[in-house]
């Protein structure tokens, strides 16, 4: 699969994950698809855009790790795009900081789980939830982070 990534930084990137690694994690999470190309955008955002979004799309206060946006193709029109990914990087940074994973694990998983949303996969009940996180710790095992939903990273 072709995959054409837009990597967005819209705050400081010091100490974020690169292109490559960014890179890296999205092929893992789209391994599977029956499509020839995908085009995608991860935006990393500080924690007034990250807020100022959650705001918007999902009615909630304050920032959010991920915020998945699924493209939708108008009828009849065919494209690449599955999407767009907005991660705020202080959500994440603090977050792993409160006894996650290392931060590139977290950060995979941000990238690894808002990708499984835009593929449809969603955590609105337990049985949807235990599909989207399964999935989610085997793509993460075969980049070689450990199971973010196992009891002792949780």
């Amino acid at each position: 699969m072709k995959l054409t990534l837009r990597v967005q930084y819209g705050c400081a990137r010091a100490g974020l994950p690169g292109r490559a690694a960014i890179r890296a994690w999205a092929r893992a999470a789209l391994a599977g698809m029956r499509r020839r190309r995908v085009e995608l955008t991860v935006r990393i955002a500080g924690a007034a855009e990250g807020a100022r979004l959650n705001r918007r799309y999902r009615g909630r206060r304050g920032a959010t790790n991920v915020l998945s946006f699924p493209y939708e193709n108008p009828p009849g029109v065919r494209t690449d795009m599955l999407g767009d990914l907005v991660i705020c990087a202080p959500v994440v940074a603090r977050e792993a900081r409160a006894g996650r994973p290392p931060a590139a694990a977290h950060w995979a998983h941000m990238v690894v789980h808002g990708i499984m949303h835009l593929r449809g996969y969603d955590h609105r009940n337990r049985k949807e939830a235990a599909i989207m996180e399964a999935r989610e710790a085997r793509v993460l095992a075969r980049l070689g982070f450990p199971d973010p939903y196992s009891a002792s990273n949780v």
